[in-house]
């Protein structure tokens, strides 16, 4: 376990963990760099991986991680998320929004709602006057008097509500790359971006995965 290279392939990043820090690169970049280095990977893509399957270096170890209660279509980076701690309500907030819940290492269910980018996104469809930017900055206490406000407050509220509903006490841990702020809505969150990977390091130490198994 010392010094390896784990990888969490998303939809458009390599998400890379050495131990120390995360490193978020672009397919092409982190190809080219990693590409002669012992890498250990998870992807929730099924198509365009036929250039990193052929690397000997390169094991993925998708078809190994589980969790108990998960459901069969269930993204391996959820539930390698949903790993890393034995209890709580696990945020992923990316181009979507992810929220599991565990309960004595056990999975409940969840919700995914759209990313932050997907949600402003949306109102511009409904109507030109409706594209704007979203404003982080806004107080939940009071009502907004701009379409600017208005909407950040529909989106960032809602969000807040319904990951508030279901909580219920438990300790709320944030990834992604949305995650730090959505975190800073609730007292006692926990923001961590090495979740992920955490939950890869148990499915290793678990013998879940084995060291002959091929990419």
């Amino acid at each position: 376990m010392n010094r390896m290279l784990l990888v969490d392939i998303g939809n458009t990043h390599f998400h890379i963990y050495d131990g120390k820090k995360v490193e978020h690169l672009n397919y092409a970049d982190a190809i080219e760099k990693y590409k002669e280095q012992e890498i250990h990977y998870i992807s929730v893509k099924k198509e365009g991986l036929e250039q990193i399957a052929s690397f000997s270096l390169w094991k993925n170890i998708s078809s190994f991680v589980h969790i108990d209660g998960e459901y069969e279509t269930m993204g391996v980076d959820r539930k390698s998320l949903c790993l890393s701690h034995n209890e709580g309500v696990f945020v992923d907030a990316g181009s979507a929004i992810t929220v599991d819940i565990v309960e004595n290492g056990i999975y409940q269910g969840g919700f995914i709602l759209p990313g932050l980018h997907a949600f402003v996104k949306c109102y511009g469809g409904i109507s030109p006057a409706l594209e704007t930017t979203l404003d982080k900055t806004l107080d939940l206490e009071h009502l907004a008097s701009t379409t600017k406000e208005q909407i950040s407050y529909g989106i960032i509220a809602s969000i807040k509500a319904l990951i508030k509903m279901h909580s219920q006490g438990k300790t709320l841990y944030f990834t992604g790359g949305d995650g730090k702020f959505l975190s800073s809505l609730f007292m006692g969150a926990k923001y961590d971006e090495t979740l992920v990977f955490q939950g890869m390091i148990k499915t290793i130490k678990d013998k879940k995965y084995v060291n002959n198994s091929t990419s």
